[in-house]
């Protein structure tokens, strides 16, 4: 392996977690730290926390992983609301949180989540963006394991993580609920199960696990009794944490069958390639005038539609590019929708990203009605066009067909009114609100952090909301004209570039706005593209960028192990007159 040169900066002083006492890098010498710098809002984030877990198991004794909470929303800088992240997704290491985002400009971190892997002695000796990263450094890992152990400067012990205190409470981290019959049915997140309760949503009656193989279930939806005889169930359950819908009998809570969505993707192309299979659904609603399930993909930024009769999925809208684009639904662009309801021909979403309330119309048309970008959000009522959530997560259509919306991060429910086209508060000071749910006239919001529902006035208003924010994420600053864009490839040891039936590699440009690349923009097949970028002094925007590399083992003739590397990133960019030329992004194997 080369020799570092790269000394790793310190941690700041902070809030810590999972530990009971806050780390130094110094602390650590010795030890191999891999840092996550990740954020809770981000649906990559949660992914690469599962992906850990084999790190954490595999390498107990000489690893320390230590997360770098880095907020991207103003709700997300609090110790409260990390504290309450850290136990509702099981983190199992250290956490150090980061708000003012000192280690992600130390670091010079462009994108969550990223990896960065330091040795024994303090040097950084590898870094790298997005999910599917682990395997890659699990080798970096087991070469500086091999080096340091000849030489003696590696450390093996226990790891400083300490387990937090669990949170035991009737429901744990509730996300949805909905009504069927005389009872509620809440996706209880944090129990992996589904929660059946009294109207009033305080008494539990029993509780669905599908066989204890639920995996953090975030939505559900109830079938119409017609389409319910016919398939044998009545229940669809988003099984968030296996990628899946769990197909349930409200009747004894038994599984009458599971859709695995990313089989039924597989081969999918869309704009930047076949659809990963990290779907996470996060909600589902039966859709009438589509005669199916919609799905808010919110791993992939993606709305999906299943037919239950037909056992046929299908892209709603989306291309896998996590932006906020109206228009013809196949090519719009979403950011994690979250939240869905339906009225007559219209399915309406939150995009958690964009903090967007919007639409998909029958006609496959997208429309957003509130909503500026990935890094605009705040707390403003008023005219639509103007005003702003917060990482919105539920939604729902109130009986007189206004439009209502957990805005979650705002800890708000708030009121989009379509013939006014204005927006207003109806009801603030809650916990993560994460769902609502109408019972007869009585509506209840599902308040995750207080793990509870709670009945919300619907006509009651607020104090007009006018806090106006947007993220303070470090962006790059660039040249306006010429720019060359590069994604370095390596393929490991023992493969080689699989270009048998094609190109081994592909390169996917956009940006947001579109108008920030004049030209070159666009999919092709070298790992290399010369950008003209247009804009004046100031001008900011975001580069999405999609890389993909097949590889193969090079030592097997007839049939080798076969291997894509695939990863998507978000670049915040500045056009600046002295800015660079250009942009290096690494893509590990």
């Amino acid at each position: 392996m080369r020799t570092p040169s790269i000394r790793a900066p310190e941690f700041p002083s902070g809030t810590w977690f999972n530990t009971d006492s806050a780390l130094s890098l110094r602390g650590l010498r010795g030890k191999i730290v891999l840092l996550d710098f990740w954020t809770f809002c981000c649906g990559n984030c949660l992914h690469v926390l599962d992906e850990l877990h084999d790190i954490e198991s595999r390498y107990r004794d000489e690893v320390v992983i230590v997360g770098v909470h880095s907020p991207k929303f103003e709700h997300e800088k609090s110790d409260h609301a990390v504290a309450a992240a850290v136990q509702r997704y099981a983190v199992a290491h250290p956490v150090l949180n980061d708000p003012d985002l000192y280690l992600w400009r130390q670091y010079a971190v462009r994108a969550w989540p990223t990896l960065l892997l330091i040795d024994p002695n303090g040097y950084v000796v590898a870094q790298a963006a997005g999910e599917g990263q682990v395997g890659a450094l699990a080798i970096v890992i087991d070469e500086l394991i091999r080096e340091h152990d000849a030489d003696g400067t590696l450390r093996r012990g226990a790891s400083p993580y300490q387990p937090p205190e669990p949170v035991d409470h009737q429901l744990r981290f509730p996300a949805k609920a909905v009504r069927l019959g005389d009872s509620l049915f809440a996706a209880d997140a944090g129990h992996d199960s589904i929660a059946e309760l009294s109207l009033d949503g305080q008494q539990l009656r029993r509780r669905l696990d599908a066989g204890h193989d639920l995996l953090e279930p975030n939505g559900l939806t109830v079938l119409p009794p017609g389409i319910a005889s016919q398939v044998g169930f009545d229940l669809v359950v988003a099984d968030t944490g296996h990628h899946r819908l769990v197909c349930l009998r409200s009747s004894d809570g038994t599984v009458a069958t599971t859709v695995d969505l990313p089989a039924k993707v597989a081969g999918v192309q869309t704009v930047t390639g076949p659809i990963p299979s990290v779907l996470s659904p996060w909600d589902v609603a039966w859709w009438p005038a589509a005669h199916q399930v919609a799905i808010a993909a919110a791993g992939v930024h993606l709305l999906l539609g299943w037919n239950p009769i037909t056992d046929a999925v299908s892209v709603l809208a989306g291309t896998t590019v996590e932006g906020l684009r109206d228009g013809p639904a196949q090519d719009g662009w979403l950011a994690q929708p979250s939240g869905l309801a339906v009225a007559g021909d219209r399915l309406w979403f939150v995009d958690s990203e964009t903090s967007a309330l919007r639409y998909l119309g029958l006609d496959g048309i997208l429309t957003t009605v509130v909503g500026e970008g990935l890094f605009d959000f705040g707390h403003v009522d008023g005219p639509a066009a103007g005003a702003r959530f917060q990482h919105p997560l539920g939604v729902a259509v109130a009986p007189d067909g206004t439009v209502l919306v957990a805005d979650t991060y705002n800890g708000a429910v708030r009121r989009y009114d379509p013939i006014a086209g204005t927006v207003s508060t109806i009801r603030t000071g809650l916990d993560e609100p994460s769902g609502l749910v109408f019972v007869d006239e009585v509506l209840l919001a599902v308040e995750a952090n207080a793990h509870r529902l709670v009945p919300v006035e619907v006509g009651a208003t607020e104090p007009a909301g006018e806090t106006l924010l947007s993220t303070d994420r470090p962006s790059t600053d660039v040249s306006a004209g010429s720019f060359a864009l590069r994604v370095r490839f390596t393929a490991p040891a023992g493969r080689k570039l699989d270009d048998r039936y094609g190109p081994a590699t592909r390169l996917v440009i956009s940006s947001s706005p579109p108008s920030l690349i004049a030209a070159g923009g666009g999919d092709g097949t070298e790992l290399s593209r010369e950008l003209t970028l247009a804009g004046n002094p100031g001008a900011r925007g975001i580069l999405h960028v999609t890389a993909q590399a097949a590889s193969c083992d090079d030592d097997v003739e007839d049939h080798p192990a076969c291997y894509l590397a695939r990863q998507d990133w978000g670049v915040p960019i500045r056009i600046d007159s002295a800015g660079e030329g250009e942009l290096e992004l690494l893509l590990l194997g």
